[in-house]
């Protein structure tokens, strides 16, 4: 049978063992004819760090004649030379779990487990030890690192991860929330926010700095904080004393930052609604910016807007969202200062959309009408072409006599070209323009042309702005 004792109510720490309910639990269970067998304390508890009143129990503990075993991080600070009397309670236990293989940052050490015993064989007898070679090499792994690393560098690794925080006697874990007073009157948060926002802040916390090995977690009745345990994780992510120096300093820049994203977050909203149906915004818990927006007809013209919006002379990150996040074709806002301007940001926004969205249709229509008019030079001079080859004769097209005949009597005759003015949009002989340019005393094409194209006078295109020709490719046989 287990019983689960709370913690503290009302005195003492809320993350530590209620004493007074613990001897009330152990009567009723005698009461009842149950026997207390082991209690469990705890030496540094999972989320906060905690640390029992050991002394208080192991007097507790020998009164009914009970078994104490303490587990916890705090329990590697034992290696030092100094120790709180708190934690120096726990060697008078009669058990504690160890676990060397977080601390010295080896993963493959298994975790140990020290008890006291005054007769070796009611260990073997009771199980706990075992006489099979098997079992033994276990611990191996565990035997080899203390070997290797020796006595002097297992005190210093973990003097080092204790001296990262500054209490690090009393508990070598800190916790970050965020401040009511500091965020009162501002913004309102549930419960459920706090979990996300917090989510969000240790994200950017480990991109920014990666070896401070941050973490969220969530205690009961206390809400969601960040938490900073190096006895976990410097030894695995090497943290230094530059890397929390760079963790306070990122930490102080993005809290007030994240508050004023999380104050504008609403205008942003509304302001969004104004442009409505043109802007639509989007929801996204996991973005830690002032928000998303969706515009029409976005998967067109979101990666050109996208660009025009980086390109900007601003400090806000503009993104296509989270990596896994379920809103696709959106643009994303990042965080922003208190002092930024939301009207102006969302009209900035649909201005540039709508820009890019005219640009685009213009240039459909645009191609749209060289297509029409290429198609329609196209079959002009393939009708000009028969009509040629009509005048000709059948004759001509014949190989050998089509020679002789075009050396006895040469075709001085050619198909002209087109010219497709785009501004007007009409399809005209090329015959005007070259005859314009003869009298204004330019070059002709014909005889500014390579060699090879004078022989085909119909292989050149000449383009402009405004005006494509279309020239006519004759096919001699």
């Amino acid at each position: 049978f287990l019983c689960t004792v709370p913690c503290n109510t009302i005195f003492g720490s809320q993350h530590q063992m209620d004493i007074a309910l613990l001897d009330k639990l152990i009567k009723e269970d005698l009461e009842t004819g149950k026997l207390p067998l082991m209690l469990i304390a705890n030496a540094g508890t999972p989320g906060a760090g905690h640390t029992d009143k050991l002394s208080r129990l192991k007097d507790l503990s020998d009164q009914y004649n009970m078994w104490l075993h303490v587990e916890g991080v705090n329990l590697a600070t034992l290696a030092l030379g100094q120790v709180t009397s708190a934690l120096m309670a726990a060697t008078r236990s009669d058990s504690m779990t160890l676990t060397p293989g977080q601390w010295l940052g080896l993963p493959a050490v298994t975790t140990v487990t020290l008890y006291r015993h005054e007769d070796p064989a009611l260990s073997l007898a009771a199980g706990l030890t075992s006489s099979q070679p098997v079992e033994k090499l276990r611990a191996l792994p565990l035997w080899l690192s203390l070997q290797y690393l020796g006595h002097n560098r297992i005190v210093q690794q973990i003097r080092h991860a204790t001296t990262l925080v500054e209490d690090e006697l009393s508990s070598p874990v800190v916790l970050f929330k965020f401040s009511q007073a500091m965020s009162a009157g501002k913004v309102s948060l549930s419960e459920s926010d706090k979990l996300i926002e917090m989510d969000i802040l240790c994200d950017q916390l480990a991109h920014l700095v990666p070896t401070s090995g941050v973490d969220v977690v969530v205690l009961e009745d206390d809400g969601t904080y960040v938490r900073f345990n190096p006895l976990l994780t410097a030894a695995v992510l090497g943290t230094q004393q530059q890397d929390v120096e760079d963790l306070v300093e990122k930490l102080t820049e993005l809290v007030p930052l994240m508050i004023s994203t999380l104050c504008l977050r609403q205008n942003f909203k509304e302001e969004t609604h104004r442009h409505s149906p043109l802007l639509t915004y989007i929801e996204e818990p996991s973005w830690p910016g002032i928000g998303g927006v969706r515009k029409e007809a976005l998967e067109r013209i979101k990666t050109e807007l996208l660009k025009k919006l980086q390109k900007l002379d601003t400090d806000i990150i503009f993104s296509t969202g989270p990596e896994f996040g379920t809103e696709e074709s959106c643009i994303f806002v990042g965080m922003v200062t208190e002092d930024i301007d939301v009207s102006e940001l969302v009209d900035t926004i649909a201005t540039l959309g709508k820009d890019i969205e005219e640009s685009g249709r213009l240039l459909e229509n645009m191609t749209e009408v060289v297509r029409k008019g290429i198609l329609e030079a196209e079959l002009q001079l393939q009708m000009a072409n028969e009509e040629k080859l009509i005048e000709e004769g059948l004759l001509r097209q014949l190989p050998l006599v089509g020679s002789m005949l075009n050396w006895f009597s040469p075709v001085q005759s050619s198909i002209k070209g087109r010219t497709f003015n785009l501004a007007a949009a009409s399809l005209d002989s090329t015959e005007l323009t070259y005859s314009t340019k003869a009298q204004a005393g330019r070059p002709s094409l014909q005889d500014t042309a390579p060699s090879s194209l004078k022989r085909l006078p119909g292989r050149t295109v000449n383009m402009s702005c405004s005006i494509f020709h279309f020239i006519p490719q004759v096919c001699s046989v």
